[in-house]
């Protein structure tokens, strides 16, 4: 069945970087009509009078800049998808909380945009998933290339001072997000801490093991060990899963 395009708003204040941003949207046959704003006010303003899809917006603008505007739009009823365009990689943490659905640096690839509409397309067809029901891609750079990792293949998480690193079956990634977003944000998906350091996925869980008077789980082919303070939340955890 063939997709309504999407109406898309670029914000940014800076002229170049507007145009060229619409530009390379327009040419993408999933976006239909492309508005554009110099500010974060102007983009309400645009807000009150058109309906917009999604929003392409720069993160630092005078005035109400990037976040902020993501915060006022939170509280829409109906709020569009909201991407990040932005030359600076340290905003991916605030990204994450304010749920946007990419988050793309400067200067712009058109292949990597593209990708971001893509999420963006998926978000938009997907807006009333139950949050138990819906995964989640998580964007990790690998050798200047941006793959995504889906939440549901993650076994778990480990801190790494202000990053986590993401361990699935088939490797391990680096995010810039401190496990304690993590923890927050995926308890709903079955996200538990098991140690201070630690994050695992419950439904991962292939056993819960005792040796030496400490338990442990093993997740694939890891076994790790849950710290006496998480012990009875995890076993209780695990057998509220196996009885479901």
């Amino acid at each position: 069945m063939a997709m309504t395009p999407l109406r898309a708003l670029v914000v940014d204040d800076e002229s170049p970087a507007r145009s060229e941003l619409a530009w390379l949207l327009g040419s993408d046959e999933r976006i239909g009509r492309v508005l554009t704003a110099d500010s974060g006010a102007q983009a309400l303003r645009v807000l009150e009078s058109e309906q917009v899809d999604v929003l392409f917006c720069d993160i630092s603008m005078p005035g109400l800049d990037g976040l902020d505007l993501a915060r006022v739009l939170a509280r829409f009823a109906s709020r569009p998808q909201l991407v990040f365009v932005t030359a600076y990689e340290q905003h991916a943490v605030q990204a994450f909380d304010v749920q946007a659905v990419d988050y793309v640096l400067k200067p712009v690839r058109a292949q990597r945009l593209a990708e971001a509409v893509r999420r963006a397309v998926q978000a938009q067809a997907e807006p009333s998933r139950p949050a138990l029901e819906s995964d989640e891609d998580i964007a990790v750079e690998l050798g200047g290339v941006t793959r995504f990792v889906r939440r549901s293949s993650v076994l778990f998480v480990e801190a790494a001072g202000d990053y986590a690193r993401l361990h699935t079956a088939s490797g391990s990634h680096l995010i810039r997000v401190p496990l304690s977003t993590l923890e927050e944000r995926w308890a709903a998906a079955g996200f538990v801490r098991i140690h201070r350091s630690t994050l695992i996925s419950v439904r991962h869980v292939s056993e819960l093991l005792m040796d030496g008077g400490r338990f442990h789980v093993r997740l694939g082919s890891h076994t790790l060990t849950v710290s006496r303070r998480h012990t009875r939340q995890v076993k209780d955890l695990l057998i509220h899963r196996d009885r479901r």
